[in-house]
């Protein structure tokens, strides 16, 4: 994958990545680079293998072959608190039944940095506190995480992961079940955060728009990586997605536009 110049083993890496299950490839020898500080879109279809991938970046799953590495050091080498202290992740769905106010939730970010039973540090609220003012949430600190709409369920769940301090953000179908306003509102927010984001996105105007990147996994193989304007083509949309679709690039827009075609 192109982009900013990096130092070698700088990051969250994974190299050539094989996740079978029960006989079947989820994920097949896929390598991800993503330049520090850029917003990095998966693409592909429903079972491509996007939130596989995210959870074997995450840790959450362990390669078959391959390996995920963080500064050059294999995750399997690294405590999951270690790990947690750089990588967030914002999963599709959250919920608890448990009565939580926003900034509760936001404090859970602060878990791996404690020790149990031990009291907040003036670093750990300083951290909520960042975090709530990043994601516009100062002001619903004290309110009932229940009573939220969806997308803000999406944002403090984004401030959640921020609290943790991370370096790296692994979001998979953040905008799932949010209005347009929502969708762009979050990704706008994502794509001005001084992290590195990887993203599992189903909308491709949406990866056009925000990402700087894109990989397109197809039956969990890498189809094609690059810019959106590189990647995102009549071609490829009809091989992988198997519709038919107009891209367009205006000159007043640095990035492409979809429009898909009936029949």
């Amino acid at each position: 994958m192109t982009g900013r110049p990096h130092a070698a083993g700088c990051g969250l890496r994974a190299d050539r990545v094989t996740r079978a299950a029960a006989g079947h490839l989820l994920v097949d020898g896929v390598s991800l680079s993503p330049p520090p500080g850029a917003t990095v879109g998966l693409l592909g279809p429903n079972g491509s293998g996007k939130s596989t991938l995210l959870r074997l970046l995450a840790g959450v799953l362990a390669p078959t072959s391959g390996v995920v590495t963080l500064d050059g050091d294999p995750l399997r080498e690294i405590g999951r608190r270690t790990v947690a202290r750089r990588v967030a992740v914002v999963d599709q769905d959250a919920t608890t039944q448990v009565e939580l106010s926003v900034e509760e939730v936001v404090r859970l970010g602060r878990i791996p940095h404690r020790r149990a039973w031990t009291l907040p540090t003036p670093e750990d609220e300083e951290a909520v506190r960042e975090a709530l003012l990043r994601t516009g949430l100062a002001d619903r600190a004290a309110q009932s995480w229940h009573t939220l709409s969806g997308g803000e369920r999406q944002r403090v769940q984004i401030a959640r992961a921020l609290a943790q301090t991370p370096r790296e953000l692994l979001l998979d179908e953040p905008t799932n079940h949010l209005d347009i306003q929502h969708q762009l509102d979050l990704l706008a927010l994502v794509a001005d955060l001084p992290l590195t984001s990887v993203i599992a996105l189903h909308d491709l105007n949406l990866a056009a728009m925000f990402c700087d990147h894109v990989l397109v996994l197809r039956e969990g193989v890498t189809y094609a990586s690059g810019t959106p304007a590189e990647v995102i083509t009549e071609e490829l949309i009809a091989k992988v997605y198997g519709v038919r679709a107009e891209v367009t690039h205006h000159p007043a827009e640095p990035h492409p536009s979809i429009r898909f075609l009936r029949g």
